[in-house]
């Protein structure tokens, strides 16, 4: 089973060398997959910007997100120093480490023990981390481990390729438009949110099903909900 499991995600992951595909959506599928495939309780993407900052794009929960917003602001964690080395960070006890002390406390109060970060690495061009993490202390296996990196490399390969299809400059527009879509994606989690009275996961969940029924792009039925134009005839609903 988890090898048929991991051959869809490899198919998914392999829609990329299309001309166009949703760059949030397909980030956000990689994130979930991720949790899906290892075990873990979470996952977050970052990639860089282009200008070799990293920017959040995806994450499988809200704490994640939280959290991996703090590690970029406080500019200290595992998945910082992944993306540095482009090399895998893994931290099996955080508290026992007594690395990076503001990540670990925010960490904590978030309810993880563990985080692995994996580089989204192609030869010598990091592009970002994949990052995963645990509610209890523990290691990975070395097999996990070998399948989250493939799931990093797959994601990597997918995105240089596109770059190559479209031109470098245009790639990096687009992952421009991705940091651009989270932004509209997480307001329009918000007026989801409170419209229904339901917690921002649950609202991702409705904004995600609907743009999938309606055939349109996350950022694009995001933006349509923030400023109010949104004509799906009442469908963000229970």
């Amino acid at each position: 089973m988890a090898e048929i499991e991991l051959a869809d995600v490899f198919v998914e992951m392999a829609d990329t060398l299309v001309d166009e595909f949703d760059v949030a959506d397909f980030l956000h599928s990689l994130a979930e997959r991720a949790v899906g495939l290892l075990g873990v309780a979470a996952a977050g993407l970052l990639v860089t910007d282009g200008q070799g900052t990293l920017k959040l794009v995806a994450a499988s929960s809200e704490r994640t997100r939280v959290l991996e917003l703090f590690q970029l602001q406080t500019d200290q964690g595992p998945c910082v120093d992944c993306f540095r080395s482009g090399r895998p960070v893994s931290v099996a006890d955080l508290p026992a480490v007594g690395s990076w002390p503001r990540f670990t406390a925010a960490a904590t109060e978030a309810g993880f023990a563990a985080v692995h970060a994996l580089p989204m690495r192609l030869r010598n061009e990091v592009i970002g981390a994949l990052n995963l993490f645990d509610v209890a202390p523990g290691a990975l296996s070395e097999e996990t481990l070998r399948i989250g990196q493939a799931l990093a490399d797959v994601a990597t390969i997918g995105l240089l390729q596109h770059r190559a299809i479209l031109s470098r400059d245009l790639m990096t527009e687009q992952l421009q438009t991705a940091l651009n879509s989270r932004v509209l994606i997480e307001q329009a989690k918000g007026v989801i949110a409170e419209r229904h009275c339901m917690d921002m996961a649950e609202a991702f969940i409705m904004l995600r099903k609907l743009a999938r029924d309606t055939n349109r792009r996350l950022a694009e039925l995001a933006g349509e909900i923030v400023d109010g134009t949104d004509n799906s005839g009442g469908r963000v609903r229970r």
